[in-house]
């Protein structure tokens, strides 16, 4: 991994790229908002947003209380899957069925994966 022109990790630039190229497809609207998904080392982190208006519907991480206390730890699948869950149940409470998937310039693998088809396999249609 070394240091790419502009000075950040060529990983960091590639998901930065990836990102904008989802981003320029990708609109959440009320009808179907967007389930945007961000993953740090330690945690992982889902929101439904309505980009119109900015507003974030529902949100759902491995720190929310719902969750915190099943968990040993929060930066694997397992975690990921719970948060998909809740993000899930969350939701549907509020009258969200249909989203549209972000998965925030993340590679479509481990618990970005993990998080969707828990959500999809609780109710959520994307």
């Amino acid at each position: 991994m070394g240091i790419g022109v502009t000075g950040v990790n060529r990983k960091v630039e590639a998901r930065a790229r990836r990102r904008k190229r989802v981003r320029k497809r990708v609109k959440g609207t009320p009808e179907r908002p967007r389930l945007s998904v961000f993953r740090s080392l330690r945690h992982t982190y889902a929101q439904i947003i309505v980009d119109t208006t900015g507003h974030t519907l529902v949100s759902a991480s491995t720190i929310s209380r719902e969750i915190r206390g099943e968990l040993t730890r929060t930066g694997n699948t397992e975690a990921a899957q719970k948060v998909g869950e809740l993000i899930a149940r969350k939701s549907i409470e509020k009258g969200i069925k249909m989203v549209i998937f972000d998965r925030n310039g993340y590679l479509y693998h481990g618990r970005v994966r993990a998080l969707a088809e828990a959500a999809r396999k609780n109710g959520l249609i994307f």
